[in-house]
């Protein structure tokens, strides 16, 4: 079994490029880079929960141009061979198709895969959006977006 690390620096410098180029072609609406990103067997999950293969997030990209502008906060890269799993914050602002506009932000969930070209795609997107907080934060002080690799690989009884 492979262990679950955090990815080293080439493979981390490797993801940002990818999610910059990702990023970039959004807002540009550039979906021959879009269709190199994403891979064939793309799942994409918005943050309401509508969910898309990579044939319908291009033609939702193409034909909404949504995204106006967005930016990632400090990702945690975690990679199992040739997988890596990115997890972190992102903030989209996005055009409403009423003219107006609106921010969504939230914890992300990404898994990119280094394909048979040596490419890195991404496979999966998730979006959760920031919500109420009614627990209130754990003794230890610890959250989601501190997690470390150290972290446990297999869950654990509550």
């Amino acid at each position: 079994m492979t262990d679950v690390s955090l990815a080293d620096d080439a493979t981390r410098e490797a993801i940002l490029a990818l999610e910059e180029r990702r990023r970039q072609a959004l807002i540009d609406l550039d979906i021959a880079t879009l269709d190199d990103v994403y891979d064939d067997a793309l799942i994409h999950i918005h943050a309401p929960g509508l969910v898309h293969t990579k044939a319908q997030l291009l033609e939702h990209a193409q034909t909404r141009n949504p995204y106006i502008d967005m930016w990632r906060e400090d990702l945690l890269m975690r990679a199992i061979g040739d997988v890596v799993i990115v997890t972190g914050r992102l903030v989209n602002r996005l055009r409403n198709p009423d003219g107006g506009e609106r921010t969504v932000s939230g914890q992300v969930t990404q898994v990119a895969r280094r394909c048979d070209d040596g490419a890195w795609r991404f496979v999966t997107f998730q979006m959760t959006p920031d919500g109420e907080q009614v627990w209130g934060a754990l003794k230890s002080g610890s959250d989601a977006s501190q997690a470390s690799a150290s972290a446990p690989t297999q869950p654990q009884e509550n």
